[in-house]
């Protein structure tokens, strides 16, 4: 990508009608063509850091469709691209496709009516039932049960034709992303890169295997990480239930699971709870089942709540867990991963009185029947107290999932993030105070989650579709596995499947069998290969492959690592902005770029976030077909960074006005006057900006560009400050106050049909059109890039998106001007035309007297440009002067034809 010095001007030809409609078709095929968004890999190697721009596009969720907040977020990232690559920087600008993890798996299921079975084998003629998403596939009971190999060939086939429909919307978006440089998180790159990713952090000891309880959703049968949790109301009813004491005494409890009172291990209460001071240290008897469990004090009991007094089990919630952790209690689960609880009488509840009543009323029920049956029995039994009371309970819930998570003990993959280490946690916060955010305030949500952390980055999934770890086991003599011992690969050998690859020195007959290995059949989360995108998209180096395969390119990832800007939403600064620090701390020792851009959400008409998986997101490709592009552009950049905006069709319909009105106001711009005798081409000389600026002598032509040397001040500061909403703001004033009063104002001198007008003066206004109108599409085009690049080509060579920003210097021949004089000058016009609106006269009726009347400054600066007043306002009598607290013109004598 290079930039001309000054953009460079033919003769100008001119459409009839110019229309917005059609300019997506028109121009996404040129920029198609001419490749004009490319990054120029070679120019860039040469060129210093700092004229190189390198975003970290968020790579999209390929499962179904785009909806509004899509085209919000990358719009604004979009238009700060632009920016950039206008100012002469090399624009890395690549974009990826999160095409791996339940969200894919999940649209499979529904889409070919179909799920996975790791036991079922390959079947290389299974044809699914069908291929496209209905109400009665969307139920697992009527899903047909496939083998592994045959799901995620499933997955394969869908992201890639999900991906092409976003590539067409992306494409009608007029994103200036550089399509040669695209992945998916699931091709061999993304896979290498992850796996290579992981095997270091094993080796350090950032990555570690544990069997401990956590989150588990018993829908998508996987474990879930505190990132992904989402509170929700839930439906319940507190039940008050009774302990005994060895003398008798009764000790109640509050509780929403009393399913759960076969998995207590203790009853705790609050240190300072005067209650309950005399039972810490003793010991109680559980109901129904009469395990003998101890009276324990904790900090994180709450006095207030309930009775004061909990009982912990094993496990209900993620304070069961620290109580658990803490107090070293012993484990007694009795849910399993299916959301049932254990079809075998526990060992401890065996030989007690409540043998009898599990087999019979809880062995493998849901919680919800095990419930009922427990709240029956507990009832028959008189320890419980009441009736349940109605309330409604916090849950978590996986943010993809239907059903309340459970807790269970699971053997998982982590990486140490802090959330068990002080001096790691404090090492990334101060990760994310060496990045500016934009804006500034969302650096205390990235702070708030590191320092509310409570435990590690849970990174594996019990899924099909993902990134496989690049791990085998040891199984020993007897046909155990041996966790101990780990199978690793050398880096040269990645990707990795470990179902069907084999670990160094062993062979394929050996797999499953005493002595042998088995593999891990767990994939990552998909955070833990989208984390890595600023890595996997500029070449970041898998070992021991040279560069040119699997996408290693080690001159570009030095040259442009760490980035300049990473744009997201404020929703998953938690998740893909902090695992991304993570990642770059433990691989580079640094931060993955210097800058984070954040988007606000898309609100619905209720205020609540717009989401495919709340089932309130609508598609933008029918507001891109109704509106235009650029009017769905100029929506999404008049949002201030960081806010959420309601879907507003109100502010659409005035960026379509916008995008007409700048082809309108440039056609007649360039066609001031200059049409030649045959009419169908203007006789615009193929000059350049500098020989038009020094022909700009009139004190009000030298106001306007001294005016718009201001805006192009300003916009620069916003767009360096990464607020392009401010940008689009002093811009868009601007351009409605030239249309508005400087067209109306000049057109008259321009058109030059007066023989005693000046010729120079007459030059100086159409010289002050074409370089207002020439800084203006630049200023406008990282919004209205459609619009902007049709006017563009009317009258020069080139993209205009490739043409240099504006600067202040280059109007600086004819910045002498007084920039007040506009607007005093077009407040007396607006006088002028406000009195014939009131008299009910057109407003071609002329004028033979008008009286202005203001404070002196400003009396001065109409005087100044009284020619054109007089012109504009078709007055053709005497103006008189008079000095007023407040602009006025008054005095004005209408006279009919």
């Amino acid at each position: 990508m290079t930039n001309s010095p000054t953009p460079s001007l033919r003769p100008a030809r001119l459409p009839d009608k110019p229309t917005v409609d059609g300019l997506e078709e028109k121009w996404a095929q040129v920029w198609r063509e001419q490749d004009t968004y490319a990054f120029d890999r070679e120019a860039a190697l040469q060129a210093p850091r700092e004229r190189i721009f390198a975003v970290d596009t968020p790579p999209p969720t390929a499962s179904g469709s785009l909806h509004l907040g899509h085209v919000f977020g990358y719009t604004q990232a979009d238009c700060l691209a632009r920016y950039h690559r206008m100012t002469g920087k090399h624009v890395f600008y690549p974009i990826g496709w999160d095409d791996n993890g339940l969200p894919t798996e999940r649209r499979v299921q529904n889409y070919y009516g179909v799920r996975g079975d790791a036991t079922l084998p390959h079947d290389p003629d299974f044809t699914p039932p069908h291929r496209g998403g209905d109400a009665k596939s969307a139920k697992a009971a009527n899903q047909v049960p496939i083998g592994r190999a045959n799901f995620i060939e499933l997955c394969e086939e869908l992201t890639v034709l999900d991906e092409q429909t976003f590539e067409d919307t992306f494409r009608r978006l007029g994103l200036s992303l550089d399509w040669n440089v695209q992945y998916r998180t699931i091709d061999d790159r993304s896979r290498a890169v992850a796996q290579q990713a992981f095997l270091r952090n094993l080796a350090r000891g950032e990555a570690y295997q544990a069997e401990a309880p956590g989150l588990w959703d018993i829908t998508f049968q996987t474990a879930v990480a505190q990132a992904e949790l989402e509170a929700r109301d839930y439906p319940g009813h507190y039940h008050r239930v009774a302990f005994h004491r060895p003398d008798g005494e009764r000790v109640y409890i509050e509780t929403t699971r009393p399913e759960l009172v076969p998995a207590v291990v203790a009853l705790i209460a609050h240190p300072d709870d005067e209650r309950y001071a005399g039972l810490f240290g003793s010991t109680v008897r559980s109901p129904l089942f009469g395990v003998e469990i101890p009276v324990l004090a904790h900090p994180l009991a709450e006095m207030d709540k309930g009775a004061g007094i909990a009982m912990c089990c094993t496990f209900g919630d993620l304070t069961d867990v620290q109580w658990w952790r803490e107090l070293s209690l012993p484990t007694r689960s009795v849910v399993t991963r299916n959301g049932r609880l254990q079809a075998e009488v526990p060992h401890w509840l065996a030989d007690g009185p409540g043998a009898d009543l599990y087999a019979e009323e809880l062995a493998g029920k849901t919680t919800f029947s095990a419930r009922a049956a427990v709240v029956e029995a507990l009832r028959a039994s008189g320890d419980l107290d009441g009736e349940p009371t109605a309330t409604q309970r916090k849950a978590n819930f996986f943010e993809k999932g239907d059903k309340p998570l459970e807790i269970v003990t699971s053997r998982q993959w982590y990486i140490r993030n802090g959330g068990k280490e002080e001096d790691l946690r404090t090492d990334l916060v101060g990760r994310g105070d060496q990045i500016d955010f934009h804006p500034a305030f969302m650096r205390s949500r990235y702070r708030n989650w590191v320092e509310g952390l409570n435990g590690d980055w849970l990174i594996s999934r019990q899924r099909f579709f993902g990134v496989q770890f690049p791990v085998w086991y040891a199984v020993d003599a007897e046909g155990e596995t041996d966790y101990e011992t780990v199978l690793t690969p050398q880096e040269g050998r990645l990707p990795v499947d470990p179902v069907t690859d084999v670990p160094d020195g062993y062979t394929e007959d050996q797999r499953d069998q005493p002595g042998g290995f088995t593999a891990d059949t767990d994939v990552m989360d998909t955070w833990a290969t989208s984390s890595l995108s600023p890595q996997i998209a500029a070449g970041w180096p898998v070992a021991d492959h040279p560069d040119g395969t699997l996408g290693n390119d080690r001159d570009l990832f030095a040259k442009v690592f760490p980035y300049d800007m990473r744009p997201q939403g404020h929703d998953i600064i938690r998740t893909w902005l902090f695992a991304t620090v993570v990642r770059a701390h433990y691989e580079h020792d640094s931060v993955p770029w210097s800058d984070a851009y954040i988007n606000g959400w898309i609100l619905d008409p209720d205020r609540k976030k717009m989401s495919k998986s709340k089932g309130n997101a609508t598609t933008p490709l029918g507001m891109l077909e109704e509106h235009g592009t650029d009017a769905v552009r100029y929506w999404a950049a008049a949002a201030r960074p960081g806010v959420d905006t309601v879907d507003d069709p109100a502010q659409i319909k005035v960026g379509r006005r916008l995008a007409i009105k700048v082809l309108n106001a440039s056609k007649f711009a360039l066609g001031m006057g200059l049409r030649d005798g045959a009419g169908d081409s203007a006789a615009v000389q193929p000059e350049e900006l500098a020989t038009l600026v020094g022909r700009v002598t009139e004190p009000l032509d030298k106001a306007m560009v001294t005016a718009l040397a201001e805006v192009v001040a300003a916009a620069t500061t916003a767009y360096e400050a990464f607020d392009y909403s401010k940008a689009l703001d002093v811009t868009e004033a601007f351009f409605w106050s030239f249309c508005d009063n400087y067209l109306e104002l000049v057109k008259d001198r321009a058109y030059g049909t007066d023989p005693a007008l000046d010729p120079a003066a007459v030059q100086s206004a159409r010289a002050a059109l074409q370089v207002a109108l020439d800084v203006l599409l630049r200023l406008l085009a990282p919004v209205l890039s459609f619009a902007t690049e049709e006017v563009w080509s009317w009258w020069h060579e080139g993209s205009v998106h490739t043409a240099p920003w504006p600067t202040v210097e280059e109007l600086a021949p004819a910045t002498d001007g007084d920039p007040a004089m506009l607007p005093a000058v077009g407040a007396a016009l607006a006088g002028i035309r406000k009195a014939k609106s009131e008299a009910k006269v057109s407003m071609r009726t002329e004028v033979s007297a008008a009286t202005v009347a203001g404070p002196g400054p400003d009396v001065e600066r109409v005087r100044a440009a009284l020619g054109d007043l007089t012109a504009a306002g078709k007055v053709t009598g005497k103006v008189a002067f008079a000095t007023a607290e407040v602009f006025q013109v008054d005095g004005v004598e209408l006279v009919t034809a």
